[in-house]
């Protein structure tokens, strides 16, 4: 079986420059032999955290609407693809909520100490992170990247490498940056060839 990756749409424009990208980057994987499930998290329906610590000793969350199946879905995946704009130095609202639900997953590992992906599993899944910024300033993605590693960390799907673009309020569309169109791709092929390699070393993706 193709190891599997789910690839997250931050940006609620499908066809902007995020969504370029992403294409491009859902190519590489499938090109790398990898099947993509991409989801558009600005479309789900789903309540951010609301801390009632249901999860602290359960497997689940107390709340139970658009991002509950989820729960279930990353503890199978091989791989992740997140790609989001920044905004006020930070990932965006939606996806930033629908990470911050994987709360059920930090109790798991650091509370009761039992994480949800087996030490097999942690061998192989990598995440690729992709992100485009307005200005053009040298910070402009620490934000983005800090809370990316620590969501990784926290389901085990280690952050990998990233492909970033910024000053975008100047340069204005994705297309006329044609090296960073094919990092995307590249990258992604790249991160996924090496799931495969380390699926089949382990004896999983024969």
């Amino acid at each position: 079986m193709n190891p599997e990756i789910i690839a997250l749409m931050g940006s609620p424009v499908p066809d902007g420059n995020t969504g370029k990208l992403l294409e491009q980057a859902i190519k590489g994987a499938e090109d790398a032999g990898c099947r993509v499930v991409k989801v558009d998290v600005t479309q789900l329906k789903f309540s951010p955290c609301m801390e009632y610590f249901f999860c602290e000793k359960n497997e689940t969350c107390m709340i139970k609407d658009d991002f509950t199946p989820f729960i279930e879905r990353f503890k199978s995946i091989d791989g992740l693809i997140i790609a989001t704009p920044v905004m006020t130095m930070g990932i965006p609202g939606a996806l930033k909520s629908f990470m911050d639900r994987f709360q059920v997953y930090f109790m798991a590992k650091y509370v009761r100490h039992a994480s949800f992906i087996t030490k097999e599993q942690k061998k192989w899944r990598k995440t690729l992170l992709i992100s485009i910024g307005g200005m053009d300033i040298e910070n402009d993605f620490d934000g983005v990247i800090l809370s990316t590693k620590a969501f990784c960390q926290i389901t085990d799907c280690p952050y990998w490498d990233g492909v970033f673009q910024n000053n975008m309020d100047k340069i204005s569309d994705i297309t006329t940056k044609p090296e960073i169109m094919d990092a995307a791709y590249k990258k992604s092929y790249e991160m996924c060839s090496l799931i495969k390699k380390d699926m089949e070393a382990s004896g999983q993706n024969e």
